[in-house]
């Protein structure tokens, strides 16, 4: 039996669910009470019939609408199925959506509210749910300046009357289940601005996938079902003690590190086949990946991110990248992301005035505005941006079991002023320069990532002299676990490019940063920033000729791999790629033909070898009693030397930064005896000149300080590793 509608409704709320404008759309649809009666409401825009199933009569169509109601005249089900044929007269069954009640708990929406909720990518986005013995997909998205939101996707359509969401009030949370839906469906978020009454279309901020680009729709997945085999590399990762440990870190660009022979991305599952045992045998410790955070733009190598819970389609699945991790640490190897909470992109689909209204980003381009990238900044004043950012932190440490990130451009969230004219800054509530907000976020995401998941480092890459970056929150710092030495990285490149003639002149380039090398805790990084945009190869900027850039090379990385603190080498630079590094293209594997390259490639892998095998380069990264000078004066002939030392070792390290082999150079040793070269990177096996001597046997000769020294020949541009072998 059916009634007709009142017209009072039609005129209004009717109205409004069919412009796709109405706040509230359950107070219309569903189950209701009408005049003492029960009446079921459905808005059905591709219907021409329905009905209920288990109802003999169809529910009746509104005149000229695509509304259908429904008096039943006995007690229906609490969820009923629509049995409905379209215009070609296919049959469709689906169950009301708006037949169920609240979903998002109280508890849930105050924490997101407080900041508080670490796993808040458990709730919002799109997850499959069972809810009163019905399965369907669970949506829920952050939009407190909408008027009206949908869910629009290949099963409606993209269509947003079709399916709009419940509002859950003030804490700006829309939701809706939609039962019949299961894994892989595409989908987005249909935006009705409640003041400009824009319509905006945007992908899943909380999304745990995505198409492959250029498409940016989210799909819905599976829950996480991967069988984990690293448990042992977990148990061990909490209790390791990494400050005082070894860390030699290969930075890769996974789309660009090897590709396949029609120049497609490999699988993350191929990735792990093939890079993880050429790491393995390089003997890093750890892979850094640039950013697989998903991204539009490959040109922005990832770090212009739209997705901050989804691994890039570019190489596959996220049970895909799952494998490659696992992989990784069933191999002993470390895994490090790059991640990116200083800015994101203004893309149309993603978080940019995200329902209508400067939601992430600061409303005043001189706070929510990088001009150098042209990208957004996030207001870290909001709980809910921060809140964002951080489940995303916590989701890749623990969804993924990552053992760090590390945090991008962190100097630009550290200064209101960051890379702006002076009229283009606002300062903060006492005047200065300060983004305090940004800071509490910080030191926030310090202190949760390493309270809740131990074993895990967050490193900053920072470029100024903000003090304490590297110390804890309670003594005021920041509270990441290292910082990359840019100043350092710099200083050296600075000194290697010069002619060797010249190098006198540049000493103090060398030996400057000892002056600050134990006040935080520092990672050498010789990263992707220095290969690209005009800057040419680490090899091109090797100054001579052919022999001599190789020579100054495999000296700089002797340097890099002696001198206090953790090691970072981008890819390519592990065998001297020639050509600047390309995102588009593979690294230029065909150098590995040719003896100079392979050399290379030998030398880094002694010198991990090294580097992992004798404490005193590793024991005292971050501290100033594994480090001493022996001579950093010698200006005239470009050398310095200096002592490693550990609680049970003690390793000198010479180098000579000029194309003069030095004959019978003497330096001071802490104890008589003999001492044995156990690294020359000049040795015929890197292609080098292999000049230099195996053993040096002290003489009671007081030389720089000490009571004894030795005499050792100086191979050019080439540095030597000592170890007393036989003392006195």
């Amino acid at each position: 039996m059916t009634k007709p509608s009142t017209k009072n409704l039609l005129d209004s709320d009717f109205i409004k669910i069919t412009e796709a404008k109405h706040h509230d759309p359950f107070s219309v649809l569903g189950r209701h009470t009408q005049n003492g009666k029960t009446v079921i409401r459905a808005y059905l825009p591709y219907a021409e019939t329905v009905q209920i199933d288990g109802e003999t009569a169809p529910m009746q169509r509104l005149p000229d609408s695509d509304f259908f109601e429904y008096y039943p005249q006995q007690t229906l089900a609490e969820h009923y199925q629509f049995n409905w044929t379209d215009k070609s007269a296919q049959q469709h069954q689906s169950i009301d959506p708006y037949s169920f009640g609240l979903i998002l708990p109280e508890f849930d929406r105050h924490l997101f509210a407080e900041g508080q909720h670490w796993h808040i990518y458990q709730q919002l986005g799109a997850h499959l749910k069972t809810i009163d013995g019905i399965d369907g997909v669970y949506f829920a998205v952050w939009a407190p300046n909408a008027q009206r939101i949908s869910v629009v996707g290949e099963f409606n359509h993209w269509d947003g009357r079709c399916h709009p969401m419940r509002n859950l009030g003030g804490c700006g949370i829309w939701e809706l289940f939609i039962p019949g839906l299961s894994a892989g469906c595409l989908y987005k978020f249909e935006i009705l601005n409640r003041d400009s009454g824009q319509v905006l279309v945007k992908t899943d901020p909380y999304g745990q996938q995505f198409e492959f680009r250029p498409q940016t729709a989210a799909v819905v997945t599976n829950p996480n079902q991967y069988k984990w085999a690293d448990d042992t590399w977990l148990s061990q990762r909490q209790k390791r003690d990494w400050l005082h440990e070894p860390m030699s870190i290969y930075e890769v660009h996974l789309g660009s590190w090897q590709r396949d022979s029609r120049g497609n991305f490999l699988n993350y599952r191929q990735l792990a086949d093939q890079l993880i045992p050429y790491a393995k045998n390089l003997g890093f410790t750890h892979i850094e990946l640039l950013p697989i955070t998903e991204h539009p733009l490959d040109a922005s190598w990832g770090y212009q991110t739209t997705g901050y819970f989804a691994p890039t389609s570019r190489h596959g699945s996220p049970d895909d990248f799952r494998y490659f991790v696992d992989s990784c640490h069933q191999n002993g190897i470390g895994v490090i992301l790059d991640w990116v909470p200083a800015h994101f992109p203004k893309d149309a689909f993603g978080l940019a005035r995200f329902d209508g209204s400067p939601l992430y980003e600061h409303e005043d381009p001189r706070k929510g505005e990088h001009r150098d990238w042209g990208t957004l900044i996030y207001n870290y004043s909001r709980n809910e941006v921060k809140n964002f950012l951080l489940a995303s932190a916590v989701f890749w440490l623990q969804e993924f079991h990552l053992d760090g990130l590390r945090v991008d451009a962190v100097a630009s969230m550290l200064y209101l002023d960051y890379s702006r004219e002076a009229d283009d800054w606002v300062p903060n509530m006492y005047g200065g320069n300060e983004n305090l907000e940004a800071i509490d976020f910080l030191r926030h995401l310090n202190s949760v990532t390493h309270q809740q998941l131990p074993g895990t480092v967050i490193m900053a890459e920072e470029s100024t002299s903000w003090p304490q970056v590297t110390r804890p929150t309670w003594t005021g710092g920041l509270g990441f676990s290292m910082k990359w030495n840019m100043g350092w990285m710099h200083d050296i490149l600075a000194y290697m490019q010069q002619q060797p003639i010249h190098r006198a002149y540049h000493h103090d380039q060398l030996t400057f940063g000892l002056l600050y090398a134990f006040s935080e805790n520092f990672i050498l990084p010789f990263s992707h920033d220095e290969v690209v945009h005009g800057k040419g190869s680490l090899l091109n900027k090797m100054p001579g000729d052919e022999w001599q850039r190789f020579a100054n090379l495999r000296l700089l990385y002797t340097l890099m791999f002696t001198y206090p603190g953790k090691k970072l080498l981008f890819m390519g630079s592990e065998f001297a790629q020639g050509t600047e590094w390309g995102f588009n293209r593979s690294l230029d594997w065909y150098l590995l033909q040719f003896p100079h390259h392979q050399g290379m490639q030998t030398l880094v892998k002694d010198l991990n070898q090294l580097y992992t095998s004798q404490p005193a380069l590793y024991q005292h990264d971050f501290e100033g009693q594994g480090f001493e000078w022996i001579d950093c004066h010698d200006v005239q002939q470009s050398v310095i030397s200096y002592r490693r030392k550990s609680a049970d070792e003690d390793l000198i390290v010479i180098l000579n930064f000029t194309p003069v082999p030095r004959q019978e150079y003497r330096i001071g040793v802490p104890a008589a005896g003999s001492y044995t070269t156990i690294f020359n990177s000049d040795s015929q096996y890197y292609d080098g000149s292999n000049v230099g001597n195996a053993i040096s046997v002290s003489e009671p000769i007081a030389w720089m300080n000490q009571t004894d020294s030795i005499t050792v020949t100086l191979p050019p541009l080439a540095g030597i590793i000592l170890k007393l072998s036989s003392p006195l």
